[in-house]
């Protein structure tokens, strides 16, 4: 528990953050998402959205005082219907790169997750081109894991399956259909927890390369749309500052999913 005196140190902090009651203050907000990446956005069994990136998207509304409806979409349909105006921001933990930047705008970083190759324990491959050539990897359709595995593996003569969804991938691997499958971590750490994947385990080092796996997640928006951009990262900066950040971050994980400052 804090102390009285740490409040009261936090008082100064965050007061220097409004609740942001102005411009989108009653206004609805329409976000963009895939549930199926839990622990970060998928649905309990009554079919409720939830999950880390739902509560800090929701955490975010609530600090701008707006309403904040969901719109489902597909993962490699989240751009095209960002651009196609059926929802107006992407709150989906998107991976922040180079080529997604030269489509959208996004926030300061919200969390981050970094790809792991999976496969069976005590399997010999590593994440590299030369261990995996004629095996065959598993990867979301539109995911920086896709991307990666296409510019690096792909022509190495790695079989590179794409899929519409995490779940699939994770049901082939759990079949024997594939060797491999290329993650983000945290995605993976849930996989691990099912029946089907208590045989699997992380294989190698993580994969940092900021070209395709960017310096983590954010919120996405168009890029003409920068009113509600500052407002989402005046909006990060009062939840990290307040310690809501902090509270949703330990309700799902033991480790800190924000990472090293920017």
């Amino acid at each position: 528990m804090k102390t009285i005196k740490g409040l009261l140190l936090l008082l100064p902090l965050a007061a220097s953050f409004p609740a942001l009651s102005g411009e989108f203050s009653g206004k609805v907000i329409k976000l963009g998402i895939d549930p199926t990446f839990p622990p970060l956005e998928y649905k309990n069994p009554q079919g409720k959205l939830t999950g880390f990136g739902v509560d800090i998207a929701q955490a975010l509304c609530d600090q701008m005082q707006a309403k904040c409806v969901w719109v489902e979409s597909s993962w490699d349909g989240m751009i095209p219907g960002l651009q196609a105006k059926k929802f107006d921001a992407i709150a989906s933990s998107m991976t922040i790169t180079p080529q997604r930047r030269q489509q959208i705008a996004f926030s300061s970083k919200v969390s981050n997750a970094p790809a792991r190759l999976v496969a069976h324990k005590g399997s010999n491959l590593q994440p590299t081109a030369a261990s995996l050539k004629g095996k065959s990897v598993g990867v979301q359709q539109g995911s920086s894991q896709e991307a990666y595995a296409n510019a690096l593996w792909r022509p190495a003569g790695v079989n590179v399956v794409a899929y519409q969804s995490q779940q699939e991938v994770n049901e082939d691997l759990a079949n024997g259909r594939l060797d491999a499958s290329l993650l983000a971590s945290v995605s993976a750490s849930e996989f691990f927890k099912t029946p089907g994947g208590k045989d699997f385990a992380f294989i190698g080092a993580e994969l940092t390369d900021s070209k395709y796996f960017g310096v983590g997640d954010g919120i996405g928006v168009r890029k003409d749309d920068t009113a509600l951009l500052n407002a989402f990262n005046d909006a990060l900066q009062a939840i990290r500052a307040n310690g809501t950040y902090k509270k949703i971050n330990d309700q799902y994980f033991d480790f800190d999913m924000y990472g090293a400052e920017q």
